[in-house]
């Protein structure tokens, strides 16, 4: 993995004007439109899912987030680098820039660090020109100089588990208590295994998300959401369910990405946790990666604050590395979207089903 690497960034109040006229020009493209961006996005070593165009076609599709990507390669020649971000307007939330909308991470595509400037620069004029409240990245090599008026707004821990090792190799280096006796637990209860995207797998999945976010403080994710991602990603979307009889106490929805298969969301009824339910799938999804030719397993964003989900992950081997999340300007860093959806977590806890769906559905579209 490429070393980190410090970047000069934004801004004085001069800032992205003292750029104009200097240094390359930025261009803005389609990514949904330009063909040169999937071909970019399918060679570039630091693309991840979150960069192709079935990510951005689901945001579109459910929250009308439009992408845009900027780049210093003219319109007609091939792309060699490029920053993607989406535009959130709200009237609850404010207007902002986002690279980009519920995911994990979203690195900046470079062929030379000093390009981020070019990039950062452009951004922080269109925040300027249209009184935006700001503009956020969310790399996990590139880190901007903080003491150029851009500020973390996150600190998460990201966990990756290489999957190059023999599968026998991988299952001894699980936890012993944590991991193994979850997955021979499993195999005595008969959990029954399913994957796929039929409608009966979604509902299932759905179903434990409701309960999992009731559990969390949180609403659920629009089921409209979940329903693009079918659309869009195809055959790059698995929906992994666990049954005790006909009854799903355990669900992961993985997406691919080349060599990688991610872990993008997880649910589970905690009165069957003892079961071994989730470890049962992740196993499952492992297997498969190893022999689908994976060659890594990327389990996803975890807040720092959060040590039990960091612990539970590192007892499957995985590496942890920081991913903060930076804005322009600095001040814009202590305001947080996500803050709308927490303040009501004793009525979240009461709330019934169909009105914290409905929550869900409003909410979300604000959050970005």
């Amino acid at each position: 993995m490429p070393s980190t690497y410090e970047i000069s960034s934004c801004r004085d109040p001069q800032y992205s004007q003292s750029l104009k006229g200097r240094g390359p020009k930025v261009f803005e493209i389609n990514p949904l439109q330009d063909p040169r961006w999937e071909a970019f996005v399918n060679v570039h070593p630091d693309a991840s899912v979150f960069h192709q165009v079935e990510w951005l076609e689901a945001l579109k599709s459910c929250y009308g987030y439009v992408p845009v990507a900027l780049s210093l390669s003219p319109p007609g020649s091939p792309l060699e680098n490029g920053l993607l971000f989406c535009g959130v307007q709200s009237w609850l939330t404010g207007n902002r820039l986002v690279s980009i909308p519920f995911s994990d991470h979203c690195e900046p595509l470079l062929s030379d660090p000093e390009e981020l400037e070019q990039f950062v620069g452009d951004l922080a004029e269109r925040v300027d020109r249209k009184q935006w409240k700001y503009f956020e990245i969310r790399p996990t090599l590139y880190t901007p100089n903080a003491a150029k008026h851009m500020g973390v707004s996150q600190n998460y821990y990201f966990h990756r588990l290489d999957l190059r090792p023999s599968e026998q190799a991988l299952l001894e280096n699980f936890h012993k208590d944590s991991v193994r006796r979850k997955i021979r637990r499993a195999e005595r209860e008969g959990l029954l295994y399913e994957e796929g995207t039929s409608e009966t797998l979604l509902q299932h999945f759905y179903k434990l998300m409701i309960i999992t976010r009731r559990r969390q403080g949180l609403p659920p994710q629009p089921l409209k959401w979940f329903r693009s991602l079918i659309a869009c990603m195809r055959k790059d979307i698995q929906i992994r369910v666990a049954l005790k009889g006909d009854t799903p106490v355990a669900s992961i929805l993985t997406l691919s990405c080349r060599r990688s298969l991610v872990y993008k969301y997880g649910c589970s009824d905690s009165r069957f946790s003892n079961l071994g339910g989730m470890a049962l799938l992740l196993w499952k999804a492992i297997q498969q990666a190893k022999a689908n030719g994976f060659e890594a397993f990327d389990m996803g964003r975890s807040n720092i604050d959060n040590p039990g989900l960091t612990t539970f992950k590192e007892h499957w081997g995985a590496e942890r590395s920081a991913v903060n999340y930076w804005r322009y300007p600095v001040q814009s860093a202590f305001y947080n979207p996500e803050r709308l959806i927490k303040y009501g977590k004793h009525l979240i806890s009461i709330t019934p089903d169909g009105p914290l769906v409905m929550l869900g559905n409003l909410l979300y579209r604000h959050i970005g």
